[in-house]
């Protein structure tokens, strides 16, 4: 199909900016939401009513309805679902406040969920549409200082694959897209830190370093590979943005498989 309809929250920077552009480029219309729209002025000034920017702060679950609801009866459907509004929390378990943690499971975890089910019915109604939840190598690997990250991520991951399951007899496609690191501010302005307790300094600084000796992928080249995900007749589950990810995965679940292994005759020693 061409001339599809986009939702994408978190569109003011970095990989929402740069997918609303690749939409609006290619023809395509985006309801492109931000907490601040003034972000997405130069969009609308270029691309005109082919944009339709929308005020949004995902945690706001009535508000998350409404802006749905807004773009469809704007654009008369919607075709592709992006839940990409989200930041990173960086400090130790140990470290971290309850309105840190809860902070950041209501944006990255709750903000996609509330979305997603306002824009279902929609698309259970047409017989079609394609959800895609940013998630990150860090929802199926895990690193210290970014446990609360972590935990949100790991949640959407098993949210979304109930989810793919669930509607996919309804015509329904979710990926979850997995980038490694890339240029955008994720670790930047946008990031929220705990209070650090020294004790935790010498994994911080191993956090830092391997952060460090990563070279980060380009946003830009990121909305080309996100097209070929959304035009594909059976788009993936699970797809990785960047180099990384795949040899950081590899290594966890060989890892994970030797030592499940390693442990079975306990677990059949448990069934009894």
């Amino acid at each position: 199909m061409t001339d599809k309809v986009w939702f994408i929250t978190g569109a003011s920077r970095g990989f929402g900016r740069e997918w609303s552009i690749a939409a609006l480029e290619r023809g395509d219309r985006v309801a492109a939401t931000a907490r601040d729209t003034s972000t997405l002025d130069d969009l609308v000034a270029k691309y005109g009513d082919a944009l339709l920017p929308l005020q949004l702060d995902v945690t706001d679950r009535q508000a998350d309805r409404a802006a749905v609801a807004q773009a469809h009866d704007h654009f008369g459907r919607l075709d592709v679902v992006i839940n990409n509004a989200g930041y990173g929390h960086f400090g130790m378990v140990e470290e971290l406040s309850e309105d840190e943690l809860r902070g950041q499971l209501e944006t990255n975890l709750f903000g996609a969920v509330w979305v997603t089910q306002a824009a279902l019915p929609y698309l259970r109604e047409q017989g079609s549409g394609h959800i895609i939840q940013v998630s990150s190598i860090g929802g199926i690997s895990a690193f210290p200082g970014i446990g609360a990250y972590h935990a949100s991520k790991w949640a959407l991951e098993g949210i979304s694959q109930s989810l793919a399951q669930e509607v996919a007899p309804l015509g329904i496609h979710v990926t979850l897209v997995e980038p490694g690191g890339f240029s955008t501010d994720w670790s930047g302005p946008s990031a929220k830190h705990s209070e650090e307790n020294p004790a935790y300094e010498k994994a911080r600084e191993a956090g830092r370093a391997r952060r460090g000796g990563q070279t980060p992928g380009d946003p830009q080249a990121s909305a080309r590979a996100l097209l070929k995900v959304v035009d594909a007749e059976q788009p993936p589950l699970r797809v990785f943005f960047g180099e990384a990810p795949l040899g950081i995965a590899t290594k966890d679940y060989e890892s994970r498989l030797a030592t499940w292994n390693e442990w079975q005759p306990v677990a059949l020693e448990a069934q009894g």
